[in-house]
């Protein structure tokens, strides 16, 4: 019996096709720390942001990873996965998320 966890792989899978990045992207991917991930989060100007791997599991954040497959599909503007919400909306999200 496998258990199914279709928001994290869903993810591995946008950060496998964003894998062509230019060396400024390979030095800002140094940046994050093990069991962590970056995303790029706004509606017209892009800002990042670095969460924990464990935010892929919690059912919120993975409305936000479907949000993001249906505006961009597997191709990510910023060259990483980019959240299409407003900042305000993520940070409310993900300091509800670090309560737990």
């Amino acid at each position: 019996m496998a258990i199914r966890l279709p928001g994290i792989m869903h993810a591995k899978h946008i950060l496998r096709r964003s894998n062509s990045f230019t060396k400024q992207a390979a030095s800002t991917f140094a940046d994050v720390p093990k069991g962590y991930i970056a995303v790029y989060v706004g509606e017209s100007e892009k800002k990042r942001f670095v969460v924990p791997i464990s935010f892929l599991n919690q059912p919120s954040f993975q409305d936000l990873l479907n949000k993001a497959e249906d505006e961009f599909g597997f191709h990510h503007p910023m060259g990483g996965l980019t959240i299409p919400c407003s900042e305000d909306i993520f940070i409310d999200l993900t300091s509800h998320l670090h309560e737990f």
